[in-house]
């Protein structure tokens, strides 16, 4: 009898463990970093173009050059953000600039490269992962990830918020969402589209949306997408992506 009893209990502890158990937030990351490109993304040269500005990165091991091109009639603008810190040159002169200007120069060279390349970054030592979840979308099934960042290495908007959508069949992140402070502050959902591999390194173009009515919960924005309550404010699109395998020099 006590035989049985415990064949009894063991089939009900197996019977009531999750059958479709999720992986750790990390093994989320890492999986979701190695399916978009892995080791290409630190041996690789990205140049690309975004709304008539373009843009590059350069690396060579941990060191990584970030660079935006600004190009009139009359003058070359080149922004370089490096680990020693921002210039800007014009025409190929060097010019000061006030430790304000520099910083916000920096993030909005370093913003439209942190996207570009996503999910890569996901790893840095700044930032903090939380899994939020298993949720529907359009009948798919993703892990829901929230992002913070700790103040010291988290860059002037360490205190915004992330929310990441990864396809739990392919580990790739379908959407995003962020609350941010500057500028009166505000919310976004990405959904990803136009996936393409360019030197085994994805890039996506994002359907940009904000929330219809302000100050709803970020974490309940995908909620909001899939209720109409998005609109659409514009596409973010990256032209004339190339990737190289050259060192920085």
């Amino acid at each position: 009898m006590q035989r049985v009893y415990i064949i009894l209990v063991f089939s009900i502890l197996v019977a009531c463990e999750p059958k479709d158990k999720a992986p750790n937030v990390q093994e989320i990351v890492d999986r979701s970093i190695e399916v978009s490109g892995g080791k290409n993304y630190t041996d690789s040269n990205v140049d690309f173009d975004f709304r008539d500005i373009h843009y590059t990165s350069k690396s060579k091991g941990s060191i990584k050059v970030l660079e935006r091109i600004i190009s009139n009639d009359t003058s070359v603008i080149v922004d370089r953000k490096e680990p020693s810190g921002f210039r800007r040159f014009v025409n190929d002169s060097l010019i000061e600039l006030a430790d304000t200007t520099a910083n916000k120069y920096a993030n909005s060279v370093n913003s439209v490269h942190y996207f570009a390349y996503l999910p890569f970054g996901l790893n840095d030592r700044a930032v903090q992962k939380e899994f939020l979840g298993k949720v529907e979308i359009k009948e798919k099934t993703y892990y829901k990830v929230k992002v913070t960042f700790r103040e010291e290495g988290g860059g002037d908007d360490f205190d915004d918020v992330y929310v990441y959508w990864f396809n739990s069949e392919t580990f790739k992140p379908d959407y995003l969402a962020y609350e941010f402070h500057v500028n009166g502050g505000g919310q976004r959902f990405r959904e990803a589209y136009n996936e393409r591999y360019v030197g085994d390194i994805r890039f996506v173009d994002y359907k940009n949306y904000k929330p219809k009515i302000e100050n709803s919960p970020i974490y309940k924005i995908d909620s909001l997408y899939v209720n109409d309550g998005l609109e659409l404010l514009s596409n973010i699109e990256l032209k004339n992506v190339q990737v190289n395998r050259d060192n920085y020099n």
